[in-house]
């Protein structure tokens, strides 16, 4: 897939301690530059800024100081509320047009193809601004657009601090890629070495940035176990629509689970009208926003997923199996599928598949430490090095 940007023949000149960085010394008595770092995602649902807070505690946790930001409110009045609105209205209500969207501007393919660029740019100026007023030694992009942003700015001599993109998608598609950036961290070593063939640039891998209270047996799991607890014995199976409430048949599937002898359990997000509607079919628990993630997951047998996002990784964190079904357009299916290559997760094509995958995953019961299959865990790996050595 060729990317129309040169590469930099390499970083702009920096001084041995650029503006912003002050000497601590460390336990040896060796002085150690602490690092600032500006950390651009996009509320776009609510994974991307979850992985930003979290690289954002990490960094804290090594010394470093941490500012985030949100890439859309870096554009122009009202264009990142406008693309935000539509994104969630698509994929809610349209989510074909999403489909074919995804396939013209993030698939590789030959000839011309359009990208983001051009709207990223407009954010150009404004994220220069922020760079210089927070003093920031480099930036980390933990969101396609922003990726394009940096990269963009990187490759024609405008960023003069080293950039970072933190890749938080199983499928890369060509908008996290950009051969400005001068690193990319990536959630496994098969994508990272995907990533270095098709740029030519450094990645590495991280694993996913998780908070720490996603762990096998977490605090809010009796509780929840007591709370899904029903008369007739029923595992629960959480069924997962992401932040907005999004995914295809959501009703039909939570029927087939109730049908098979299972408690759905569908997270709704922020969707009320959905939480409605689903409340409506029989044996199924729709709930709204829920805040103890950890405890819900752990108390569940399985989970359902659709868009092989942060609640996939974060049931995997946990413990628990996961079973991709009828996901979303574009990146969704994509990641579902990919993730399913990997072996950490099972993709079920149709109903029938997803019963058996189901039926295989809490075969003993919904008790705890009693899971037939045990789950693939994602190494946590080490995000704040790689961006210590950026600085340097």
């Amino acid at each position: 897939m060729p990317l129309a940007v040169p590469v930099p023949s390499g970083p702009p000149h920096r001084s041995a301690r650029p503006p912003g960085r002050a000497d601590v010394r460390g336990r040896a008595g060796a002085a150690s530059a602490v690092s600032r770092l500006l950390v651009v995602s996009a509320s776009m649902g609510s994974g991307h800024d979850a992985v930003a807070r979290e690289l954002a505690r990490r960094l804290r946790a090594g010394g470093h100081e941490a500012v985030h930001r949100d890439v859309l409110e870096l554009l122009p009045a009202r264009v990142g509320a406008g693309l935000r609105g539509f994104y969630r209205a698509t994929i809610r209500h349209v989510p074909a047009l999403y489909g074919g969207i995804y396939a013209a501007f993030f698939r590789g393919g030959a000839g011309p193809r359009p990208g983001s660029a051009p709207l990223a740019a407009l954010a150009g100026d404004r994220l220069r601004a922020e760079v210089a007023s927070e003093r920031a030694d480099a930036v980390v992009a933990v969101f396609h657009l922003a990726a394009q942003l940096t990269g963009g700015l990187r490759a024609r001599g405008r960023l003069a601090v080293p950039s970072a993109v933190v890749i938080t998608d199983f499928a890369v598609h060509r908008q996290w890629l950009h051969r400005g950036n001068d690193l990319h961290l990536c959630l496994t070593p098969q994508i990272a070495r995907e990533v270095r063939h098709r740029l030519g640039r450094p990645a590495t891998a991280c694993g996913p940035l998780l908070a720490d209270r996603f762990r096998p047996h977490p605090a809010g799991e009796a509780s929840w176990r007591r709370r899904l607890t029903t008369d007739d014995g029923r595992p629960p199976v959480l069924l997962s629509a992401g932040a907005w409430g999004a995914g295809s048949r959501l009703g039909a599937t939570a029927r087939l689970l109730a049908g098979a002898g299972y408690l759905p359990v569908v997270l709704c997000g922020r969707n009320e009208r959905l939480r409605r509607l689903l409340s409506k079919v029989p044996g199924t628990l729709a709930l709204s926003w829920v805040d103890d993630m950890p405890g819900l997951l752990a108390a569940c047998a399985a989970v359902v997923d659709n868009a092989a996002g942060q609640t996939a990784l974060e049931a995997l964190a946990v413990g628990v199996p996961v079973v991709g079904y009828r996901p979303i357009p574009g990146h969704g299916a994509e990641g579902v599928h990919r993730m399913a290559a990997l072996g950490l997760t099972e993709h079920a094509a149709d109903p029938w598949q997803l019963v058996r995958s189901l039926g295989r995953h809490t075969s003993g019961g919904p008790g705890p430490g009693r899971r037939a299959v045990a789950a693939p865990t994602l190494v946590r790996g080490d995000v704040v090095s790689p961006l210590e050595r950026l600085c340097a």
